[in-house]
């Protein structure tokens, strides 16, 4: 069985750092892509960025762009997700994806039929 635990969220001032992980397990890590996602009670879910079985990266929004960096540690199973200068527009519920089937390059990921998903960490940036 395919489980992901995504951790780390919290509170946060504007303009601090957090790191966010997914532990996966259930399946070989080394053959899955992996996303983060956000969602916003109330708008749509974004898709954040994605790292590949191939260490290909991707990430799909402008305004993260060169804050956070995704990144795996193959021997722990884990993706992260690093945020770095956080705005209080990164406010939401993260979530990690896991499948064998999205590409991850250009923005396709995004709305792929992702099969598996973890149960979001909470991050809120305020002051």
């Amino acid at each position: 069985e395919v489980q992901l635990q995504a951790s780390g969220g919290g509170l946060v001032q504007p303009g601090g750092s957090l790191r966010l992980s997914c532990t996966t397990s259930g399946f070989d890590f080394d053959d899955y892509v992996i996303a983060w996602f956000r969602q916003v009670p109330g708008k749509e879910r974004e898709g954040v960025s994605c790292i590949s079985e191939r260490d290909t990266r991707s990430v799909n929004l402008d305004s993260v762009k060169g804050r956070f960096t995704i990144s795996s540690d193959n021997a722990k199973n884990t993706v992260y997700l690093e945020m770095n200068r956080v705005k209080p527009e990164d406010t939401a519920v993260y979530y990690c994806a896991a499948d064998d089937v999205p590409v991850c390059w250009g923005t396709g990921w995004v709305t792929a039929p992702w099969r598996s998903w973890g149960q979001g960490t909470q991050v809120t940036v305020s002051s």
